[in-house]
């Protein structure tokens, strides 16, 4: 082998190894940041978690680490479930959040399929419009909506929130059916168009089954936005028998300065479990139907 020939065999070989020295410290540098993300993010649910199973006297006391439980109880749980506010709290979220995401989806999937496929004047214009109408704070709307649904009559009644959310909830999930519905290969309409098919059909059996990803995003942003909304039920609602659990368990759980730490973590831990449960089944879903909507179009 001449001089030059083994030359170049080490400046690769040194080349080699400098590259992976480089991906050895990125890979370390990952596992730290994300090493730490994981603790900033898992620190606020934990301790949530450990003291709804304390007791009250454990909560108070000034000994011991405030992250551990010495004597794990199941009272702060038991009282909650049994609680018929509490229920009513549960209930009263369940039914405005399943009307509501019925409600979003149905309007976000006409509109997305009008504005994507149907190509009338302006649709480009419009449909940015929608989604700029998501950035507006909802801070800026509840106003003049209370002035709304007290002329419609519907102050302290949670059927109320079936109206506000969507305002919320359907611009976004428009905007991800549009990435979704404008991915769709337009032969697929020409073809269903020749063989005689309306536009409600070919919205039912093409577009909905091939944007099911997107479709599924959508409902669980609605479901998100519907479940854990705090602005306007604290706004709109103040008796026991309408509120929703985002505002039940501040109303209910704090009196005056007296503050239930248990009971409040045990009620957050309670709510908490439906958003868990389907985050954790169909995340793949909500991330696949994100992307989609923010490249495609």
């Amino acid at each position: 082998m001449s001089a030059t020939t083994a030359g170049r065999v080490s400046r690769a070989a040194d080349h080699r190894h400098s590259l992976h020295r480089q991906r050895q410290w990125a890979l370390w540098g990952s596992y730290i940041a994300l090493s730490v993300f994981v603790v900033m993010f898992l620190a606020p649910p934990f301790y949530t978690l450990m003291t709804s199973l304390k007791s009250s006297a454990e909560i108070s006391a000034q000994v011991g680490s405030p992250w551990l439980v010495h004597h794990p109880t199941l009272a702060n749980y038991w009282y909650l479930i049994t609680y018929p506010n509490f229920q009513r709290y549960y209930l009263n979220s369940a039914i405005v959040t399943v009307v509501t995401v019925a409600v979003s989806m149905v309007i976000s999937v006409l509109a997305a399929f009008g504005l994507s496929r149907m190509g009338f004047w302006g649709s480009q214009t419009l449909s940015t419009g929608v989604f700029l109408t998501y950035l507006v704070p909802p801070s800026l709307l509840f106003i003049p909506l209370f002035q709304i649904i007290g002329k419609l009559g519907l102050i302290n009644n949670f059927w109320c929130l079936v109206l506000l959310y969507p305002t919320l909830a359907v611009p976004f999930c428009t905007w991800i059916m549009i990435g979704y519905f404008s991915s769709i290969p337009k032969e697929l309409d020409e073809a269903a168009l020749i063989d005689g098919a309306g536009y409600l059909q070919m919205l039912w059996k093409i577009f909905i089954p091939v944007a099911m990803p997107g479709i599924i995003a959508a409902t669980i942003f609605a479901f998100t936005i519907s479940w854990g909304a705090f602005l306007y039920p604290l706004a709109y609602l103040y008796t026991s028998s309408q509120m929703v659990l985002t505002v039940g368990i501040v109303s209910d759980l704090i009196r005056g300065d007296v503050f239930q730490w248990g009971k409040i973590m045990a009620a957050c831990v309670l709510a908490s479990l439906p958003p868990i449960i389907i985050y954790a089944f169909l995340m793949d879903y909500y991330v696949a139907g994100l992307t989609a909507g923010s490249t495609k179009g």
